[in-house]
Parts: C-alpha cells; structure tokens; sequence
C-alpha cells in the first residue's frame, strides 16, 4: 500500500512537472504571437503601398506620353 502511495505522489509531481511545463510554452508562444500578427500587418500595408506605387508608375508613364505628344510637333533648330 505505501509503495502505491508513493507512486501516486510521483505521478502526482509529474503532473505538475507537466502542468507547469505546459503554462510555460503557453506563456513563450504568445509573443511569437503577437510578432507573427504584427509581420502580417506590416506585410499587408506594404503590399498595398506596392500597390500604390504601381498606380503612381502608370499614371506617371501616361502623362509622360501625352506630354511627348504635346511637344511632338516643335522641331528645334540644330545648331
């Protein structure tokens, strides 16, 4: 009987070795948490940056064609 108890008392303690252990890795993973969300955000505001800049490139690239098209007609003369 007391070799029972015993047992119990170890399995007792390695329960909340486990407990304990487990609380530990909850407590490690929230901030890998909180970094992975905020990558996330980070990667979401560049690609609409990304976005934007790409808008910019062809609005830019049409004014400069119809800019070109306005100047087109006047030949300078060569010196």
């Amino acid at each position: 009987m007391r070799d029972i108890i015993v047992a119990l008392g170890r399995v007792a303690d390695i329960m909340r070795g486990i407990r304990s252990a487990s609380e530990e890795q909850t407590i490690g993973i929230e901030p890998v948490n909180v970094a992975i969300a905020q990558m996330d955000q980070v990667a979401q505001k560049n690609a609409a940056l990304v976005e934007q800049a790409a808008a910019a490139a062809a609005a830019l690239e049409t004014q400069a064609a119809q800019m070109n098209a306005a100047v087109a007609p006047f030949k300078l003369a060569e010196a």
